[in-house]
């Protein structure tokens, strides 16, 4: 019978405390749920972002010089090979000469053995031995001779050109893997702009808005007039303010630092050099004190920035994939000099 008896139920008193106990559970597990990742704050994914964007600018600028190092080295390839061609219709014109002093030689008296080995052997070795210029005639020695200079100059350009394209084949494996670094450095930038909120991404904006306007405003030169080819520069550089930031740019409707450098330094007149690392030497360099606007300005140890001074301690420049281009205080980068073009 005692096996049929109805469970005793607990009491008031214990269900309030277990009921107590699973709400402290809950709300322990929530509270380790939400805290469990570790989600960083708008700040710092700021923070994070623009680093990532700052190595992608140093891949980036890597990726323009080995891109122009490229279209150099093919520019030079192209020119050997346009020699070398012109070279071997010299040097058979030179053989198809000697041919017709032999075929002449051979009809007035018979053909000298030692031309007939010339041209039916291998030359270089032929000639190697003295006595056969000896037996040879005078336009026939000069023509032999300038036979052997023009094959010593198609194997030292040939030699060129092939060390030119080994260079190359080095330079686009350098070019692309710079693409794929600075491309992955901005993949990694984006994902980490993606873990905020849209509340969050509009607060960033709004900030960085509220401080392009405020540095907008500062650049208003008042009495500081920009004049000659680097006011120009300037000028021209003023009219793509709000543009996107695009790595490997040059415009017209996008940029990266040194390709905007370098577009309004076309339209003032005057070219100058793709990349950062080779602007810096298209002028004079300069201290802070002496900035004008329009100079170029350099930022960072490794000189991977560039930007135009716009006058009141403010720089005018293709910033990152974020800001594009805008006004910035030159306090915000590390600055190293300017170069007066």
């Amino acid at each position: 019978m005692a096996s049929h008896r109805r469970p005793k139920q607990p009491g008031r008193a214990r269900v309030t405390v277990l009921t107590a106990t699973a709400a402290a559970a809950v709300a322990l597990s929530a509270h380790s749920a939400s805290a469990a990742p570790n989600q960083p704050s708008k700040d710092e994914v700021k923070a994070k972002v623009d680093a990532l964007y700052e190595e992608a600018e140093q891949a980036t600028e890597k990726s323009n010089q080995a891109k122009e190092r490229q279209e150099k080295l093919e520019k030079e390839i192209s020119q050997l090979q346009d020699q070398v061609a012109r070279g071997q219709e010299e040097l058979n014109q030179l053989r198809s000469t000697l041919g017709s002093m032999a075929s002449a030689q051979y009809r007035t008296g018979g053909m000298d053995q030692s031309v007939a080995l010339f041209l039916s052997g291998d030359p270089e070795t032929f000639l190697d031995k003295a006595s056969t210029l000896q037996q040879l005639t005078g336009k026939q020695v000069e023509a032999v001779q300038k036979i052997q200079a023009k094959q010593r100059s198609l194997a030292q350009q040939r030699q060129e050109a092939a060390g030119k394209l080994a260079d190359l084949d080095a330079t686009r494996k350098e070019l692309g893997e710079k693409k794929k670094a600075s491309q992955g450095k901005l993949a990694e930038a984006q994902s980490l702009l993606n873990t905020l909120t849209a509340q969050e991404r509009q607060q960033l904006k709004d900030e960085e808005g509220r401080a392009s306007r405020s540095e907008t405003e500062r650049a208003d030169l008042g009495n500081v007039k920009a004049s000659g080819r680097a006011g120009a520069a300037l000028e021209a550089a003023k009219t793509k303010l709000g543009y996107a930031y695009v790595s490997g740019a040059t415009g017209p409707s996008a940029f990266d630092c040194s390709g905007l450098t370098q577009w309004a330094y076309k339209q003032a007149g005057v070219s100058i050099s793709r990349t950062t690392y080779t602007q810096v030497n298209d002028g004079t360099r300069i201290g802070r004190s002496q900035l004008q606007p329009g100079d170029l300005v350099f930022f960072y140890s490794d000189l991977h920035h560039v930007g135009l001074y716009a006058g009141n301690g403010i720089v005018l420049h293709a910033s990152n994939p974020r800001g594009g281009i805008k006004y910035e205080s030159i306090n915000n980068m590390p600055f190293q000099f300017g170069v007066r073009v």
